[in-house]
């Protein structure tokens, strides 16, 4: 049996800047900023001196109306968030730390919030 090689990076997000038109019924992260908060991210990250991450810019990951949306692997966790601020607290809890903010994960189940508009 082959083993797997080591993982390139120790942690991989993928945040979500897929664009569709104007007024589309579902939404899309780059209408919510998700390409500037993206680029923030990762100055933010290397600003902070986390090693051996990278954050990518994704195609659509489907969870639009939750957006903008990020996952991050190796674990699979998937995020919403608004701000610098909430990207500020994913690096330092789950990316540096390796914990997890609870108040901005999704998990499969999840629905538009209330407080949200498509």
């Amino acid at each position: 049996m082959t083993t797997d090689p080591a993982p390139y990076y120790r942690t991989h997000v993928f945040c979500c800047t897929n664009r569709r038109v104007d007024g589309h019924p579902r939404g899309c992260c780059a209408a919510s900023g998700s390409e500037d908060l993206r680029g923030y991210m990762k100055n933010k990250a290397r600003q902070m001196g986390i090693e051996e991450v990278r954050v990518n810019g994704a195609g659509c990951l489907d969870r639009c109306e939750l957006g903008p949306t990020m996952v991050i692997y190796p674990e699979g966790v998937w995020y919403t968030y608004r701000d610098e601020a909430d990207i500020d607290e994913i690096l330092a809890t789950h990316v540096r730390d390796g914990g997890r903010v609870a108040r901005l994960m999704l998990a499969p189940t999840d629905k538009l919030p209330s407080d949200r508009t498509v």
